[in-house]
């Protein structure tokens, strides 16, 4: 892959960052120098991240190589998932309709909500006694 060129997106979700490049190929994905079924051992968080690749029809037509960090397992692949999408609009902005259809464009904002003072966690306050 090196001296080819490549098209560029970085995606994020909870605490975690992807930063991703997509070349032409034959639908090889390799996320932090592994396999990606080697990486993500759920069936369900590979097919959520190739979900973009099967909407824009370029699933065995490109390569992926990406460097994901922080967070955990889902908040990666849902990182890695927006970073494809976003290279592949970058690589043939005509995708940019069907991707934000399906909603891989959009950031997911859900955080980790803080802990509060007098609390045990974010909400849950201590046990009540009335005597």
């Amino acid at each position: 892959m090196a001296g080819q060129t490549y098209s560029y997106g970085a995606g994020r979700r909870k605490t975690s960052s992807a930063r991703v490049r997509v070349y032409q190929g034959q639908g090889r994905i390799v996320i932090n120098e592994k396999p990606v079924e080697e990486y993500f051992p759920r069936e369900s968080d590979v097919v959520a991240l190739t979900e973009p690749l099967v909407a824009a029809g370029l699933r065995d037509t490109v390569d992926v190589v990406v460097k994901v960090e922080g967070g955990g397992i889902t908040g990666q692949s849902g990182a890695v998932r927006q970073g494809i999408a976003r290279a592949l609009v970058s690589l043939d902005p005509d995708l940019r309709g069907v991707l934000k259809k399906g909603g891989f464009l959009t950031r997911d904002p859900r955080e980790k909500e803080r802990k509060k003072p007098g609390l045990k966690r974010a909400r849950k306050a201590p046990q009540y006694t009335k005597r």
